[in-house]
């Protein structure tokens, strides 16, 4: 799942520098503000339109509300944000430098040295597709838009004020220091908002249209069959290099597929894993297979017997038909996760991970819990992914070699969203998207006792002062240092058993040029043109 929604991804292992001589995650650069390149010179688009294929239509336009990857998509399109994310080449492929903040619709910003507030100076030659100007006050508004529709990822960055000192000058006070809130910023439910549009039309507005800034504007939505977004020719960096795309909402995989390999489409994506091999046959289309940091995990509600027992817990650990998982599931399209933080984010570590397929181990572990003549359990599963499904009956049968019966209730993805936040789940599984590339922000909202996201119950009073200190800290080293001592107490009580990180796999037709991969997975419009 998302959060998402931090914030976050790349040939990633190959962008991200090993842990122990990253550097700080967290002394973004530019550190203390860097003012913005010149603008680039206006032109027009070169006329050409594009289609890209979805699978799903979205939900809301609403920054504060989006939590899907085709509505987050839309709101990225036509809005900006205070800071944004640079970009890189690896192997030949742009990839996003989540360690890099750059200024966007601030120009530079200055922190205070007890690293409490931070000033930023806007840029005073941006306007709103309204065409109104994009203030303090428009930042003012949208950060209480965000406040106000009890956003987790607002309450995660610590943000106590926001004050508009004058037209291009915001002041925002934490309540204690964030290390990671440059990182945040640059996320799209910080996007900011014309406060004019919505003061006129309403807060419902935004639910089913734009009041960006951005460099498309929302001409169509239709979730149940597509949406258009022309450009914005008077955009500030520039128009972009296409005047016009269009995103099909396509449900079936195998249509999605089928219409890149006809040149019907222009990108797709969500490919099959299985169909990977015969799309690179494809002379016509390049696909771009990149590590994500998007993991699938084993959930077991720790409070609930006979999950309340670790030795359980890594008891099913060692039942996990892994290789089947990786090879005959996703055709090598993933690989083992093997923390509870993925591998490519910086301060991830393996440390304390010693399961694999061992059925003899896993059935010592049940005999020393008391359970030697095995048990019975209800694993919900949701709808909605083939990989999901073949990975529960995978599992299923390994289980029951060791005497455990795993009763699988099958429930429509919306009802097991609902089912998952209530925390009373016996067993599931799930995956989830860290959009900001930092333990901080994975574990702050999985596995430390208060997270939101939380589902399984898990608490270590450990982990959690670990965190807790860790939150708070600007030396990289140390905050990694602890986060990997928090990830081997984790990894030893295995609250989960790790299943796989995913490759992000994206189909894309060869005279699509600009495509770079985001820890988001959101596809940025603006630097994409067509031959």
């Amino acid at each position: 799942m998302k959060k998402r929604k931090w914030l976050a991804v790349l040939t990633l292992s190959a962008m991200l520098v090993a842990a122990g001589c990253s550097p700080n995650a967290n002394q973004q650069k530019p550190a203390e503000g860097q003012k913005q390149p010149d603008q680039q010179q206006a032109q027009s688009p070169v006329g050409k339109a594009i289609t890209i294929a979805y699978s799903e239509g979205g939900t809301t336009m609403d920054p504060a509300m989006a939590s899907d990857l085709t509505s987050d998509t839309l709101i990225v399109s036509t809005y900006d944000q205070l800071v944004q994310f640079g970009t890189k080449n690896v192997d030949g492929t742009d990839i996003a430098d989540t360690e890099v903040v750059k200024p966007m619709l601030a120009k530079e910003w200055k922190i205070s040295d007890d690293k409490l507030t931070y000033t930023f100076t806007l840029r005073d030659d941006v306007k709103f597709h309204s065409g109104n100007p994009v203030n303090a006050e428009a930042v003012v508004f949208s950060m209480d838009h965000l406040k106000n529709g009890q956003s987790s990822i607002f309450k995660l960055s610590g943000i106590e004020t926001v004050t508009a000192k004058d037209a291009t000058t915001v002041e925002l006070k934490l309540r204690k220091p964030n290390p990671l809130l440059l990182q945040y910023l640059a996320q799209y439910n910080f996007s900011i908002i014309d406060p004019s549009v919505i003061k006129e039309k309403g807060d419902d507005y935004l639910k089913n249209n734009a009041a960006g800034s951005g460099p498309f504007k929302l001409e169509k939505w239709d979730p149940a069959s597509e949406a258009i977004l022309v450009a914005n020719t008077d955009y500030w960096q520039g128009a972009p290099k296409v005047e016009k795309v269009t995103m099909k909402f396509t449900k079936e995989a195998s249509s999605r597929v089928l219409l890149l390999g006809k040149g019907d489409v222009d990108l797709a994506i969500e490919i099959p894993a299985k169909d990977v091999d015969s799309l690179k046959q494809n002379e016509n289309v390049q696909v771009h297979s990149n590590p994500s940091n998007r993991i699938l995990y084993f959930a077991m509600n720790n409070k609930v017997k006979p999950f309340d027992d670790a030795r359980v817990r890594q008891a099913i650990a060692y039942a996990i038909p892994y290789d089947k998982l990786i090879n005959d599931v996703m055709y090598g399209q993933a690989k083992q996760l093997k923390s509870a933080v993925p591998s490519n984010t910086p301060g991830s570590t393996d440390a304390g991970f010693v399961y694999k397929n061992d059925l003899e181990k896993a059935k010592q572990l049940l005999k020393e819990a008391g359970y030697e003549n095995g048990f019975s359990f209800d694993f919900t599963l949701g709808s909605g992914f083939q990989d999901w499904e073949d990975d529960a009956v995978l599992i299923q049968a390994e289980l029951e070699k060791i005497g455990v019966k795993m009763d699988i209730k099958k429930v429509a993805r919306a009802q097991f969203l609902q089912m998952q936040k209530e925390k009373n789940l016996t067993s599931f599984m799930s995956k989830w998207t860290s959009f900001v590339n930092d333990p901080g922000y994975h574990l702050g909202f999985l596995l430390y006792g208060k997270g939101s996201s939380n589902y399984i119950n898990y608490q270590n009073a450990k982990v959690d002062e670990l965190w807790e200190k860790a939150d708070v800290e600007s030396d990289p080293v140390k905050r990694y240092e602890m986060y990997k001592e928090a990830q081997e107490i984790i990894t030893s009580e295995a609250p989960w058993a790790y299943l796989y990180e995913y490759n992000r796999v994206v189909g894309v037709n060869k005279n699509l040029k600009g495509y770079s991969f985001y820890p988001d997975e959101i596809i940025r419009f603006y630097p994409l043109s067509k031959e």
